[in-house]
C-alpha cells in the first residue's frame, strides 16, 4: 500500500514548484510511516530481538529506519525546491528498500520463529494500521 503512495506522490513531482509543496508532501508520507514503524518497533522487532541470539540481524532494520527519518528531515530543512525534491526521492527509495528487505527477510523470519497466536495478533495490529491510514 505505501508503494502504491509513493507511486502517486512520483507521478505528481512534475507538477510540483515550489519548496513548500514538496514539504507537504513529505509531512504527509513522514505521518504514514510513524504508524508503520511504531507497530514494526513494538511488535516485530521486539519480538524478534527476543527470538533471535544474533541481534545483528536485525541492525539493519534499525538503521534503515534511521536513514529514511534523517531524509524527511532533510526534506523539511531545505532551502531550495531542487534540494527538498532530492531528499523526498531518497526517502521514498529508501521506504521501497526497507518494505523490500521486510518481505524478503523480516516477514519468513517472522513465519518461522513465531507462534500463530503471535502471528495473528501481528496481522491483526498491520490491519489496523492500514485502516486508519485508508480511513
Amino acid at each position: 500500500m505505501f508503494c502504491t503512495v509513493f507511486d502517486q506522490i512520483e507521478q505528481v513531482f512534475p507538477r510540483l514548484t515550489t519548496a513548500q509543496e514538496v514539504k507537504v508532501l513529505s509531512a504527509v508520507v513522514e505521518g504514514l510511516l510513524a504508524g508503520h514503524s511504531k507497530t514494526e518497533t513494538e511488535m516485530a522487532y521486539v519480538a524478534l530481538d527476543h527470538v533471535l541470539a544474533e541481534k545483528g540481524k536485525l541492525q539493519r532494520l534499525h538503521q534503515d529506519h534511521k536513514e529514511i527519518d534523517v531524509h524527511f528531515k532533510q526534506v523539511q530543512g531545505a532551502d531550495s525546491f531542487a534540494e527538498a525534491q532530492s531528499h523526498l526521492k531518497k526517502a521514498l527509495a529508501a521506504s521501497r528498500e526497507h518494505f523490500r528487505h521486510e518481505e524478503k527477510v523480516v516477514f519468513p523470519l517472522l513465519e518461522r520463529v513465531l507462534s500463530n497466536a503471535a502471528l495473528g495478533k501481528f496481522g491483526e495490529a498491520k490491519l489496523r494500521e492500514y485502516a486508519a491510514v485508508a480511513a
